[in-house]
């Protein structure tokens, strides 16, 4: 079992940078694949980010890519996302999932571990 639980949301203005962490308690952190998902109102959840155990191979959504980063501390237990450029479309709460595989997947349905959120709101 994995416990996650996020921190670091907050309103910001547009072009501002946000850092989300996202940390486990539990066994064998360095074990799980990891993700980032966002949802805003009204839309599906997407993923946003994602890092295999090791932390090679990063998943970027096309939107994100080049202004979003993230990186895990496996000493910590704790996943990261750096938020840089942010827009107001990226408002949203933002999860991290964690799922028992030594590389990440794309669908919300293959994490097996949840945060309960943290609310990101960028403003124009």
């Amino acid at each position: 079992q994995v416990q996650l639980l996020e921190s670091g949301g907050g309103l910001v203005q547009t072009g501002g940078s946000l850092r989300l962490s996202c940390a486990a308690s539990g066994r064998a952190f360095s074990s799980y694949a990891l993700g980032w998902f966002r949802q805003a109102p009204g839309k599906e959840r997407e993923l946003v980010a994602a890092i295999s155990w090791s932390g090679t191979g990063p998943y970027y959504a096309d939107s994100v890519k080049g202004r979003f980063t993230i990186t895990r501390d496996n000493a910590k237990n704790t996943v990261y996302l750096q938020m840089n450029s942010l827009k107001p479309e990226d408002t949203a709460v933002y999860y991290c999932a964690g799922t028992y595989s030594s590389y990440w997947y794309r669908h919300d349905r293959q994490y097996d571990y949840w945060g309960q959120g943290t609310q990101v709101t960028v403003s124009s």
